[in-house]
């Protein structure tokens, strides 16, 4: 009897795990046999704090993940670039100052910052940039340009968008490409009612619209499309017939945020006798892209430490931030800012951690393509390495907690569903678990529920 008691102590936990395990396979087969699932593909896996199997329904196979994409580049970026990383904005002028007029151009220029003019971050808002950057014009005696007001987003290269991203997701606020001088987080809204256009949170530059909305139904069914560099937009599909607000993605930020300098600086008495130009625009033009001489640099502006943005990536699942974060890992990584670099380096760093190369079929950093192909074990594995690092407590931060108790990253796209994060139980139990469903069909998500209920 005495050597009874430690072995029923032993099984104690194999069988509550025994007997988690069957719930699980009840409610996943129910899952599977539901009207919305009847063709889908599953990848599940729950493991415990310690790495131990729970539960898995083909927790190897890839599928696409939607935005739990995303638990993999925020925890690459945290440790690579590291949690006080910042991006940095300069601004200085070309030529010579005297009696306050610049015979030469002012520039601007930026490292990618994501966050620049972000209404997320307090005293770093739109506001507060305007206002250090006039203050820094100011205090170096310039009253008039007589060059150009030049914005150099040369720093990344001229693809903006991944490849593989839905043409439908383009135009909206959340297809917003990557610049190497982004503004506002590249997002404009359109205040609409009915069909008529009321107006815009500022004014976008140089677009024209094609406006075939119309009015049905009780939410937003509309799109934007445009693309990068473009002048024309079209908007489309039904809107309820009260007034609505819907964000777009803005076809050419550096061009936007030069002509907002340009009116700040008018605003301030300070003469441009040039004009806006872009670098990119210079290329397209066949023009020579004009330098600013280190030297001349008057303005430097940092922005938010990464551990605070990568706070909003998670929460708010900012696609922006993502696609940013991997140029920059291929550019501090490989010199080089593509997507496909820096996509190489998201994936070396996993493999290095020793996860399959295979189930991390990565097509970019947000989860927005549908041409990424992760497995749940893979989501795990990173989600269990993370919990060991020294910047995790920055990394667990950003999941949101959902109305289950779960500490939890969701991603959606159509007929796609997943679920990737942390949870301890009532009895101190925790544990770590990945969902990833394909070509689940309908809105409701019943089954899937009563999982994440089993789960907590």
């Amino acid at each position: 009897m005495k050597n009874l008691v430690p072995i029923v102590l032993l099984s104690s936990p194999v069988l509550f795990a025994q007997d988690i395990a069957r719930k699980l396979e009840t409610a996943t087969q129910n899952l599977l046999k539901s009207p919305a699932a009847v063709s889908s593909n599953l990848s599940f896996y729950v493991a415990d704090e310690n790495g131990a199997l729970i539960y898995e329904f083909q927790g190897n196979k890839g599928l696409s993940t939607a935005s739990t994409q995303k638990i993999f580049t925020a925890a690459a970026a945290l440790e690579t670039l590291g949690k006080d990383y910042t991006y940095i904005t300069t601004s200085g002028y070309s030529g010579t100052v005297s009696g306050g007029t610049l015979s030469g151009n002012l520039f601007i220029r930026s490292t990618g910052d994501p966050a620049l003019g972000s209404w997320r971050y307090e005293g770093y808002k739109p506001e507060n940039f305007k206002q250090k950057l006039l203050e820094a014009v100011k205090k170096s005696g310039i009253r008039k340009i007589s060059g150009d007001l030049v914005i150099d987003d040369s720093y990344f290269d001229h693809q903006t968008i991944p490849g593989g991203w839905p043409w439908d997701d383009l135009g909206n606020y959340y297809g917003a490409g990557v610049w190497g001088v982004n503004w506002r987080e590249n997002q404009f809204d359109i205040n609409i009612s009915g069909t008529e256009f009321k107006s815009f949170s500022y004014p976008l530059e140089g677009v024209r619209w094609l406006n075939d909305l119309k009015t049905g139904g009780t939410t937003d069914q509309s799109l934007i499309f445009t693309a990068p560099h473009s002048d024309v937009a079209l908007i489309n599909g039904t809107l309820p017939a009260k007034p609505v607000t819907v964000s777009g993605a803005v076809p050419d930020p550096p061009l936007q945020l030069g002509v907002e300098i340009g009116q700040w600086l008018k605003q301030s008495g300070i003469e441009l006798s040039g004009k806006v130009v872009t670098s990119s625009r210079l290329v397209l033009e066949g023009r020579n892209v004009p330098e600013m001489p280190e030297k001349n640099v008057i303005f430097t502006y940092r922005s938010p430490t990464l551990d605070k943005i990568i706070y909003w990536f998670l929460r708010k699942s900012i696609n922006l931030y993502g696609e940013t974060l991997i140029k920059t890992l291929g550019k501090e990584k490989k010199g080089d800012s593509g997507f496909k670099s820096g996509v190489a380096v998201l994936k070396d760093f996993w493999k290095s951690k020793g996860i399959d190369p295979h189930m991390i079929n990565f097509a970019d950093g947000s989860g927005l393509s549908p041409q990424n192909y992760v497995s749940a074990k893979a989501e795990v594995q990173a989600l269990l390495y993370a919990k060991k690092q020294p910047w995790f407590d920055n990394y667990y931060e950003g999941f949101p907690t959902q109305d289950n108790g779960l500490k939890m990253k969701s991603g959606t796209m159509r007929d796609t569903k997943s679920f990737a994060g942390y949870h301890t139980s009532k009895e101190g139990k925790k544990y770590v678990f990945s969902i990833i469903i394909n070509n689940y069909q309908g809105s409701g998500s019943t089954e899937l529920q009563k999982i994440l209920s089993l789960l907590k």
